[in-house]
């Protein structure tokens, strides 16, 4: 079962390639351009950036021991250590 959508706001381009960058450095799959699928540790979630500001993710899969806050929480970590918001 999906989860909610969550967009993250002030994802600038820099933010946006060092949060792709510390997704791979983790095991995350994440393929070139905008958006796409991430995928890696039993989660699957969609992403799509604006190019300027706005990241949403949508998490499609994840085990059901993960509750939809957890995963994408833990995204939310990676957004943060990028200094987005």
């Amino acid at each position: 079962m999906a989860c909610s959508p969550v967009t993250f706001h002030h994802v600038t381009p820099d933010v946006f390639n060092c949060m792709k960058k510390k997704l791979e450095e983790a095991g995350i799959h994440v393929p070139s351009g905008n958006k796409g699928e991430l995928s890696g540790h039993g989660v699957v979630a969609d992403f799509d950036w604006d190019g300027t500001s706005n990241l949403t993710i949508t998490v499609k899969e994840k085990p059901f021991f993960i509750s939809c806050g957890t995963a994408t929480g833990k995204i939310q970590d990676f957004v943060h250590q990028c200094h987005g918001n």
